[in-house]
């Protein structure tokens, strides 16, 4: 067992790294520039690139020697006098122009400099070099410290209409190959550094610490209790099963899962918090603030786990060894404690593993209902706000979690079931 639980904790890194490189490369695609989701797309160039370099959104997502800058729009066409103006003055550092298409190929490119106390100017003449039959061309050029370049004069660029202007795009290079996001967060987190939350101006590792409380105040009671309830009426339903007992626990399981769970929360909240005043409505103040919640979520879960819980029992009741136990005249508590429940505990065990890591991202739902201020609310406040490091944090841990619990759950099968060799 010890061999198993080692090789399936090394499994853990392959896996989890493809799930921060899957997460890393979605969040990308789908989820826009953080800069502008933060700050607002009317937010101009210097705020959006500070941003960036604060965050360290300035690089590229992989790998690669030069990073898109701001400063410039890429492909966008070159002013008609071939006098690019930067939307804000480059700072030290060795940039690149690249230009395509147009209608000539220019010559080289003059760049203004000023030095930052604005006491001396000066200009640097950089050499276009063509490539793809003229079809492209770039030239380079460094900016040295205490300078910065205010616009850049392309020589012999011929734009006579918008329809021909060459196509320019600004990069500046990065220290090495792998100076990219992608190295940076990975190397943060070796640290175990989290990085910080754009949407709550604080540490990812402060967020997850202060919603975490809240989150398994919540879920922790609904899990054990939702259990425990949903074993015993399943108990007594597989007992007296084709009998009112069971015909009641199967019509009320029915019903509850036949309501919707927003309707559970909304009537909680208007007949027990609202009119009847027993819980109250909105907060995390006390403890008692949780009561109402926590009922709504037990009562919304209730029917699902009950008849899950009969159906696993009642497969256990017509085992022989049940039969054999009445025969020897046991007492039908003990047969039903001792053996039939006890043999279910696989699938019971299963059915409640699953539901564990739901204990770390809480409730979404109720969080938001009742105003509690846990994971469930942070996660959902992270990806509307773009908050990339919130939820890469809570998407990395999340995924650690439902593996370790899968690996809980296989050593519980073996402690239960003498019989389940772990391979």
């Amino acid at each position: 067992m010890l061999r198993y639980t080692l090789r399936r904790l090394l499994a853990l890194v392959p896996t989890t790294a493809g799930v921060l490189l899957l997460t890393f490369l979605l969040f990308h695609v789908v989820g826009g520039s953080p800069a502008e989701v933060a700050l607002g797309q009317h937010a101009n160039a210097v705020s959006l690139a500070a941003f960036d370099a604060r965050h360290g959104y300035d690089k590229q997502l992989l790998a690669g020697r030069w990073a898109p800058s701001r400063a410039w729009s890429a492909g966008a066409p070159l002013p008609a006098d071939g006098r690019l103006a930067p939307a804000f003055p480059l700072n030290e550092g060795e940039w690149r122009l690249d230009l395509r298409g147009g209608g000539g190929a220019p010559s080289a490119a003059t760049i203004r400099l000023v030095r930052a106390d604005h006491a001396a100017t000066n200009e640097v003449v950089a050499p276009f070099h063509s490539q793809i039959f003229g079809l492209r061309c770039n030239t380079t050029f460094t900016i040295p410290a205490g300078w910065s370049a205010v616009w850049i004069d392309v020589a012999g660029a011929e734009a006579p209409a918008a329809a021909r202007a060459p196509r320019a795009r600004l990069t500046r290079r990065n220290a090495h190959l792998l100076d990219s996001q992608l190295f940076h967060y990975l190397g943060a987190l070796l640290r175990g550094d989290l990085g910080d939350s754009t949407a709550y101006g604080m540490r990812v590792a402060r967020v997850l610490r202060e919603g975490v409380g809240p989150s398994l105040a919540l879920t922790l009671p609904m899990l054990v209790g939702g259990t425990l309830i949903a074993l015993m009426l399943a108990m007594v339903a597989a007992v007296w099963r084709g009998r009112a007992p069971d015909r009641a626990v199967l019509f009320g399981t029915t019903l509850l899962m036949s309501v919707n769970y927003v309707v559970w929360v909304l009537a909680g909240q208007y007949f027990l918090a609202y009119k009847l005043r027993l819980f109250p409505l909105w907060g995390f103040e006390h403890w008692t603030y949780l009561l109402l919640p926590v009922l709504i979520g037990i009562v919304s879960g209730l029917g699902r786990d009950t008849r899950f819980y009969r159906t696993v029992l009642l497969d256990e009741l017509h085992r022989p060894y049940v039969r054999t136990a009445i025969a020897k005249g046991l007492r039908p508590t003990r047969i039903l404690v001792r053996h039939v429940l006890r043999n279910s505990l696989i699938p019971i065990v299963t059915y409640v593993s699953l539901s564990v890591p739901f204990l770390f991202t809480g409730s979404l739902l109720l969080e938001s209902f009742f105003g509690i201020p846990g994971l469930g609310g942070a996660s959902l406040n992270a990806i509307h706000s773009a908050d990339m490091a919130t939820v890469r944090a809570i998407v990395i841990i999340g995924a650690l979690l439902y593996q370790l619990v899968n690996l809980a759950t296989d050593l519980c099968y073996a402690w239960l079931d003498p019989r389940v060799r772990l391979g």
